[in-house]
Parts: C-alpha cells; structure tokens; sequence
C-alpha cells in the first residue's frame, strides 16, 4: 500500500505539509531520511534512530546486492527482517553508484556492465535487474534504473542520457513485479539544461509514478544552480504526489527545497562529517576535534535537547575523536541525525502556521547563510 495526502500549501511558498503511508507505517512530509547504505546508518542501531524518530530510511541496491547477496536477502525474507527495522525503507536503483565506478563500468542501452569496487568480479546492472533486486530487498519505495549525467557533461551527451533514463523507466516500470506494496518513483534527469529536465519531468508524469524524484543535483553545481534547476522542474511534477530530491541535506538545501515544493530528502552528510569531527549546530558548523575545544565543557549545540547534548561536553566528545574512539563518531552522529531531523519537524511546524519564510530568516541568519531570491523563484513556481 502506498498513499500520499497534500494536508496543506504554506500561503507564501506553497511549501507542502504532507503525509505518505506505507505498509510500514505513516511518513510525515517534508522529511529528512537518515542514509543506511549497507542495511545500516553508521554506528547507529534501530533504537536509537527511533528514539530520535526517523520515519524512514534508506537502503542501497548497489551495496546489498554486493553484499550480503540477493540469496541471504531472500532467506531472510527483505531487508526489513534482516535489520530487525519495522518502519518505512526506501531504496536507490543504485545507478548512482554504478556510474560513479568511472573506468569499471562500461554503459549500453542494455544496462551497465560493472566490476565491483570489492574484489572486481563482473557483473552486470539492468533496469529490469535493478528492480528484481529491490523487489527482493522489499522496500516501501523504490527508484528506476537512471544514468545520472555528470554535472559539466555537455548538451549532446546530457540529452541522450536523459532519453536514455526515460526508456529504462519505462523498462523499470515493466518489470516491477510488486507494485501493490513497494511504490517505484521516477527519477527526472537532463543535467543543467532547463528543457531537458522540463521534457524528463514530463515524459515521466506521463508514465504516471507514484511518486518523482529529482536526480542529477548536488553532483558539483552550484548551490544556486540547483535551486534553479529546482524551479525549473518542479512545477512540471504533480500536486498530488511526492517529491524527493535525492542526495541533498544541508541545512540550506533543505529549507529552500521545502519552499519550491519538495518532500523528501535524504543525503549522507550528517552521518560523514560526523566521523571526520564535526558537528551540525543551530549556530553552524562546529568542528569539535579542534584544539580550541580541548577544555570547553558546553555542550555541542546549547539549543539542542539531545541525549548527546544533554549528557556530554565538547571537551570530552573531541578527546573520543582524537583517541579514534568509535564513541566520538557514534555521539556526533546521533546529535548530527538528531538536529536534522528536528529541524524538519520546525519546518513542518511553520508551514502549518505559515511562518517559513520567518523560519528560514531565523536559521540563515545564525547560520550567515543569505537567502536566495525567493521572490523570482516563486514566479517561476506559480507561472
């Protein structure tokens, strides 16, 4: 099962409250979705993503399809039972993954031949495989098979990719053998040119999803490229069904996509930075491994209630980071899926109550981030 319910449009965005249910539960919109690439998100376990109520997660095809294998997923009987995780799970196609082997992939209208990054065993990656392997990992929502063009690829190159992942949608969409519990989405392509990803959205709406992602972005264009490429695109996908941008997470990101009308985000710089010593606060970045935090007793973010925040210092969590101590990476991580999940939940508040934009000048300005020209974008939207 698989419903998606537009609860409300905020009166100056037309940023969307939502809800999606699935056979694993009721997913509230605009969400963020904590990454757990190999059937887990670092360091964390199903209790404590709980805790800190992750609706969703996400699972990649690429990663379980190398390991553990399809035969274990199968006799475990999906991802889900694997990972003791009863809520919703999303998967990619794991063509990202595949396309970002470089000089161990080789593409064809047929599919991606590969060598794994593992052991470089051969194998081989087709839409319709691509969907028997999710169809197996049993996911609540499930991507199609996709190129994802590179961000400086040219117009020749990003057009026939585009024609490309619209042809393996319809293939993806064909060999889906489980539509009435897993909900496949299409993914919109077309690089950085407006008319590509126009014609992309609209050839996908045509095949009629349950849902439409956004792909290609974050992938080294510009912060305001993206959001352009957001306008662009977003008003060309259907009200009454979801949004995801895939890949995308920062703190920016995330509030200027809400307000162009996205509803899904998932991206893997909270669990990342976390082990590299940082940390996401209300105040910004904050890089606690630094020697100026040897001996500061407060906590990471004075504004978060977090366990992590509650219970340890700067002090003690940058000593964990410099002995190598898997806690440090764990403590940071959590307080990083935290705050970001929190912050979503202040979104979903202030589109409620109609105050997002007072909401994104709030976040910006402790963050000295400066807002775009939403102004232009909405036009855009609205047109």
């Amino acid at each position: 099962m698989f419903k998606y319910e537009l609860i409300k449009e905020e009166k100056d965005t037309g940023a969307r409250l939502g809800k999606i249910t699935t056979d694993h539960g009721e997913i509230q919109t605009p969400i963020f979705m904590p990454v757990g690439t190999q059937g887990t998100v670092k360091s964390m376990d199903q209790d404590d993503l709980k805790e800190m109520n992750a609706q969703i997660i996400l699972g990649n095809t690429y990663h379980l399809y190398l390991r553990p294998g399809m035969e274990i997923m199968e006799k475990a009987g999906g991802l889900h039972k694997f990972m003791n995780w009863d809520r919703p799970i999303l998967t990619d196609s794991g063509g990202f993954q595949v396309f970002s082997l470089g000089d161990l992939r080789k593409i064809t209208e047929e599919g991606v031949e590969f060598r794994s990054h593992l052991d470089g065993s051969k194998h081989f990656m087709s839409p319709e495989k691509s969907i028997q392997i999710q169809n197996t990992i049993g996911s609540d929502i499930m991507m199609c098979f996709d190129e994802c063009a590179p961000a400086d690829a040219d117009y020749d190159y990003t057009k026939k990719s585009m024609e490309m992942t619209s042809r393996w949608a319809r293939r993806s969409k064909d060999a889906h053998q489980r539509p009435d519990e897993q909900a496949l989405f299409g993914i919109v392509q077309g690089g950085m040119f407006d008319d590509l990803r126009v014609r992309s959205a609209n050839e996908l709406v045509e095949m009629d999803f349950p849902g439409y992602s956004i792909g290609g972005l974050s992938v080294g264009e510009t912060k305001e490229k993206m959001f352009h490429m957001l306008d662009v695109t977003l008003p060309h996908l259907p009200q009454e069904k979801p949004r995801y941008l895939m890949g995308v997470g920062s703190v920016d990101a995330l509030i200027e996509g809400v307000m162009r009308g996205v509803d899904m985000f998932d991206c893997v710089l909270q669990t990342r930075i976390a082990r590299n010593g940082t940390a996401l606060t209300s105040q910004g970045k904050l890089v606690v491994r630094n020697a100026a935090y040897a001996d500061d007793f407060r906590p990471l973010d004075p504004e978060c209630d977090c366990p992590v925040c509650r219970n340890y210092s700067r002090a003690y969590i940058r000593h964990l980071v410099k002995c190598n101590e898997i806690l440090g990476a764990r403590l940071l991580t959590y307080h990083n899926l935290y705050f970001t999940l929190k912050l979503m939940e202040k979104v979903r508040e202030a589109i409620l109550e109609d105050r997002l934009l007072e909401l994104r000048t709030e976040v910006f300005s402790k963050y000295g981030i400066k807002p775009t020209d939403y102004q232009k974008a909405l036009k855009l939207n609205r047109s």
